[in-house]
């Protein structure tokens, strides 16, 4: 990996964009990255989290996580662990998507992965970084857990989200929006269902001469046929 790593490193430091250069899922190799940058003197940043429907404030997030050190690594949900955090139906962005948005960003400097199974500390064990930055908006972690956490890195900071749009925020609205599409589009089809049946409707309620009420059917020239 020495070899390997130098060359991460240089394309990392450098800025050079490119999914390959800034994408490390193995933490083997992301451990070997992490001391190397770390003996250099870089400051180390680590914020994790989903990134499903990547919107302005994941950008703002993460260009102000940036501000606290050198290096940003962003740990990444893997699609099961998103399931099981945020539901079955989540994400909408497979992981491969997120990776490649996150990877392309200027803030972001390391790309890497949190599995399922693994343990909610265990990549911020592995980086210990100088800042570790979390989300307002993130339930994950308790009072408790953060005060436990300082033993694995310099300082914790919690950033608000950083526009008025969350990816929560985000999904309520196309929900509403869908509803209401499909009230006026629930409408429109009742709407031409029955007018449409008032039209083909073929029955005309006459009065008989004898009081009594007389049904007859519109003829094939389409004109009532009335009783005599």
């Amino acid at each position: 990996m020495a070899s390997s790593s130098s060359q991460i490193i240089k394309h990392i430091v450098s800025g050079t964009p490119g999914l390959e250069h800034h994408y490390i899922p193995n933490y083997v190799d992301l451990a070997a990255v992490v001391r190397t940058l770390k003996a250099a003197g870089y400051q180390i940043v680590l914020t994790q989290g989903v990134y499903d429907l990547f919107h302005v404030g994941h950008k703002r997030y993460l260009e102000v996580a940036k501000s606290y050190g050198d290096i940003l690594i962003v740990g990444v949900d893997t699609d099961a662990l998103t399931k099981k955090r945020k539901g079955p139906k989540r994400p909408f962005d497979n992981l491969e998507d997120r990776v490649e948005i996150l990877s392309s960003l200027k803030a972001v400097d390391i790309v890497t992965i949190r599995n399922e199974n693994d343990h909610m500390y265990k990549l911020i064990k592995l980086v210990k970084p100088h800042v570790l930055i979390m989300s307002q908006t993130t339930e994950d972690f308790t009072n408790r857990d953060k005060k436990n956490l300082l033993q694995y890195c310099g300082d914790i900071k919690v950033l608000p989200a950083k526009a008025g749009t969350t990816t929560s925020a985000k999904l309520r609205r196309l929900m509403i929006d869908g509803v209401e599409q499909l009230g006026l589009k629930v409408n429109l089809v009742i709407n031409e269902f029955l007018n449409g049946k008032d039209q083909d409707s073929g029955s005309i309620h006459t009065s008989s001469p004898s009081g009594t009420s007389g049904v007859l059917s519109k003829g094939k020239t389409g004109r009532s046929l009335r009783s005599r």
